[in-house]
């Protein structure tokens, strides 16, 4: 373990350690043959490498903090009574882990009475760990994280996504994006929102909005983006919980906040 890491608490030492052995089994897994099944929708696909990552991080959480609570995407809540809370993506980006698309992660975050304390974003593929413990700010392989200082929506790098249920509702969703689009301003789209929350915060992009996030997709990212100095709120401007579910957010460089969500808040 690198020796930077040796200034973090013990929850956010494990959470690393999971994330990383998470990261292992999908790497294994990756362009390998698998089961793949759906949940709600065509597209809201679970692998086999989703249920395996899920349960070695539940062990792994279970064997050193044998009293906290676990939200897991796959598997639903475990401990409702404890005050800590480990909140879990084992695969971010499935759909494209299962169309061998390099672009997912491993998101761990823990919460303290619903305040996030401790985040770990882990891209395997790349060996990008990204890491955040709150009040001591914001990491990516042990260089401090800053969120970019662009002042200017016309000079930003823009990142979205959308949910998997869009064509159940999709005018607000489309037409926010459709007034994007319009203002000529670069707005790309990876499919894991992890990643999107953590290049926000490592100044890769400047604004990420997205409807129909899940806890386990924003957790970490909300601590990596605010330890770096970013901001991130809900479309109505008040602040994420980490049990909300269809989080619709708005992440910044805390510059582009204001002006952003005034071209996407009276769509």
């Amino acid at each position: 373990m690198d020796e930077f890491q040796n200034d973090f608490s013990k929850i956010t030492l494990v959470a690393i350690q999971a994330a990383l052995k998470a990261g292992e089994i999908l790497k294994s897994g990756f362009r390998s043959e698998f089961k793949i099944d759906k949940k709600e929708g065509k597209h809201n696909l679970v692998t086999e490498y989703d249920l395996l990552s899920e349960t070695n991080i539940i062990a792994f959480i279970k064997e050193r903090f044998p009293d906290h609570s676990i939200l897991c995407e796959e598997e639903g809540l475990f401990n409702k009574k404890s005050e800590y809370k480990w909140i879990i993506d084992p695969l971010d980006g499935t759909v494209n882990f299962a169309h061998s698309i390099p672009m997912f992660a491993v998101n761990i975050a823990v919460s303290k009475n619903d305040e996030i304390i401790s985040g770990v974003t882990y891209h395997p593929l790349i060996n990008e760990l990204f890491i955040a413990e709150k009040g001591k700010g914001a990491f990516l392989n042990g260089k401090k994280l800053k969120v970019t200082n662009t002042k200017k929506l016309d000079d930003a790098i823009l990142a979205t996504g959308f949910p998997y249920d869009l064509s159940k509702n999709p005018n607000q969703c489309i037409e926010r994006f459709i007034n994007i689009l319009k203002l000529g301003i670069p707005v790309r789209r990876i499919g894991a929102a992890s990643l999107d929350l953590a290049y926000v915060a490592a100044g890769r992009f400047d604004v990420f909005w997205e409807t129909g996030l899940g806890p386990w997709d924003c957790a970490a990212g909300i601590l990596l983006i605010e330890e770096a100095g970013g901001k991130i709120t809900n479309y109505d401007g008040s602040k994420i919980t980490t049990l909300q579910n269809k989080n619709a957010i708005i992440a910044s460089n805390t510059h582009l906040h204001e002006e952003f969500f005034k071209q996407i808040k009276n769509v």
